[in-house]
């Protein structure tokens, strides 16, 4: 390839940066424990992302652990941490990544009056000295510094330009615009990068970035018109998740440039068939559902009921898609597991699905399988990583563990529930409870036998599964005070389901109030 070439093609290949880890999960209910982290850090190098935003390690020892172990054992993306424009937060975040072959910060500040004057409390002036000093900071740990302008879509163009100018030249290799409460449109999100780009004098000496959240609907358009700009990095979320209504969405920006290369003439690195197997573990991980409508992921994306569509799409698939659904993973399994399969079946379909699971993990998941596999004639990927998601939360090293659960209930019978917890892997409390029906009995006796007192804020039952005998989840939201969580629990049985959502809820509880509430955190 010869020179001029090789620089085209470096400038049409879009930089694409994941914060699934860090803004995603600050979505309203998701808690992601450190090995849910490293478990989606490791599909992401699947994916092929560049950049993976893996937390904010000065905000509890968990989000230090998990930016510290996904820069030591996961390879191929750097690994970007996010710190506020403090020199501790950077001092955290340098430890934290001083093991990643590939390693970036992240620093950020408000810009705008809104920020200034309501929550900084500090002039311009202090803002950008804040800034340019935490950049230089940053450049003692790494190479590579990212600086973003938090609410850049709302700040005043003169001041975004000074303060983008003084930190490209404190060191910063990339400069982030965040439309951080999705204020801007299409059209003048792409003019403000379109500007930067030409009344900044040095911002050819860094990439421009833009993240983009979705409160009015546009985050993913107005990534898009960043790009056609100039923009060469995004930041984005599997799903759309993160704070308030989200953030542009990987899979949507990705497939925009590649169904619509035609148009935008820019390419990622990103392995578009990993995907939708992206997409079902943070759903799982976050305990969030991936509405049937989404674009890209969701169970309709690729279904068709009306007739004419039907017709269309039997004669020539062009006439009702414009991509096909294998290119993001939308494929049938080659392996039909039923009660008669082995283990090298089951850990075959499992790794194809982005497991990888030790012998004694293989053994609790095998076990759980069996027992489906004789209520059912198929066990669908579904059931799968329902069961695999039961039993890695259960190893995980919750202080409770469901092990007995026998319900009453009936016509003219007062619903009844006995639980018997195991506590820290030794104590055995048992304790009954009377309720308004079997689920409310169990939750009533859970709660005796935990002294956990939660409150179920929501509670949402979903077939995972085709037929009678169909697996179900239970997704329950609880809270305790100021603490909220979300917990999961699957089985054919619903009541089981249930105990198993709410004995997960608690542990969460406690992983969270033994770490205290982690701070605030956006951009």
């Amino acid at each position: 390839m010869a020179q001029t070439d090789l620089q085209n093609s470096e400038q049409d290949r879009v930089i694409v940066f994941d914060t699934t880890l860090r803004d995603a999960e600050q979505t309203p209910g998701a808690s992601l424990t450190v090995r849910d982290k490293l478990e989606i850090a490791h599909q992401l190098a699947r994916l092929q992302v560049d950049v993976i935003e893996a937390g904010f390690p000065i905000s509890s020892n968990e989000d230090f652990e998990a930016v510290r172990r996904i820069g030591l054992e996961v390879k191929g993306p750097t690994i970007c941490g996010l710190t506020r424009v403090l020199l501790k937060d950077i001092d955290r975040a340098g430890e934290a990544l001083k093991d990643a072959a590939n390693a970036r910060i992240h620093t950020f500040v408000g810009t705008s009056e809104s920020h200034l004057q309501g929550q900084m409390r500090k002039s311009r002036k202090e803002v950008l000295d804040m800034a340019v000093k935490a950049v230089a900071h940053a450049k003692g740990f790494v190479d590579d510094v990212e600086f973003s302008p938090m609410d850049a879509g709302r700040t005043e163009f003169s001041y975004l330009a000074e303060i983008v100018e003084a930190t490209v030249e404190a060191g910063a290799t990339t400069i982030n615009i965040p439309d951080t409460v999705g204020y801007t449109v299409p059209e003048q999100f792409g003019d403000l990068i379109r500007r930067l780009l030409d009344e900044v004098p040095n911002m050819d000496e860094a990439v421009i970035s833009v993240h983009c959240h979705d409160d009015l609907g546009m985050a993913v358009a107005n990534t898009l018109s960043a790009l056609r700009s100039g923009a060469r990095q995004v930041e984005c979320t599997l799903n759309g998740l993160g704070e308030r209504a989200g953030n542009a969405s990987l899979e949507e920006v990705v497939m925009a440039l590649k169904t619509r290369s035609d148009y935008f003439g820019l390419s990622t690195r990103v392995v578009a068939k990993e995907i939708l197997a992206t997409s079902r573990m943070v759903s799982r991980l976050m305990g969030i559902n991936v509405p049937p409508n989404k674009a890209i992921v969701g169970a309709n994306a690729f279904a068709h009921s009306s007739g004419i569509h039907q017709d269309g799409v039997l004669k020539a698939r062009d006439t009702f898609e414009i991509m096909e659904p294998t290119d993001v993973g939308w494929e049938a399994t080659s392996i039909v597991l039923t009660a008669r399969s082995g283990r090298h079946a089951l850990r075959h379909r499992l790794e194809e699905l982005g497991y990888k699971l030790t012998k004694e993990e293989l053994e609790e998941v095998y076990e759980r399988f069996l027992s489906l596999a004789d209520k059912k004639k198929e066990v669908f990927d579904e059931d799968l990583m329902a069961i695999v998601g039961d039993e890695i939360r259960d190893e995980e090293g919750g202080k409770y563990t469901l092990e007995y659960l026998h319900t009453v209930s009936g016509t003219g019978t007062v619903p009844s529930a006995t639980v018997r917890i195991c506590i820290d892997g030794d104590e055995r409390v048992q304790q009954s409870a009377w309720g308004d029906g079997p689920v409310d009995a169990t939750y009533e006796a859970i709660n005796l036998a935990t002294k956990a007192n939660a409150k179920v804020d929501e509670y949402v039952i979903q077939a995972i599964t085709r037929g009678s005998e169909a697996m179900g989840e239970v997704t329950v939201r609880v809270s305790n005070g100021e603490l909220k969580t979300t917990g999961r629990g699957a089985s054919t049985d619903i009541i089981e389901a249930s105990a198993r959502a709410y004995v997960d809820a608690i542990n969460r509880l406690e992983l969270r109030r033994g770490r205290g509430v982690p701070l605030d955190s956006g951009v």
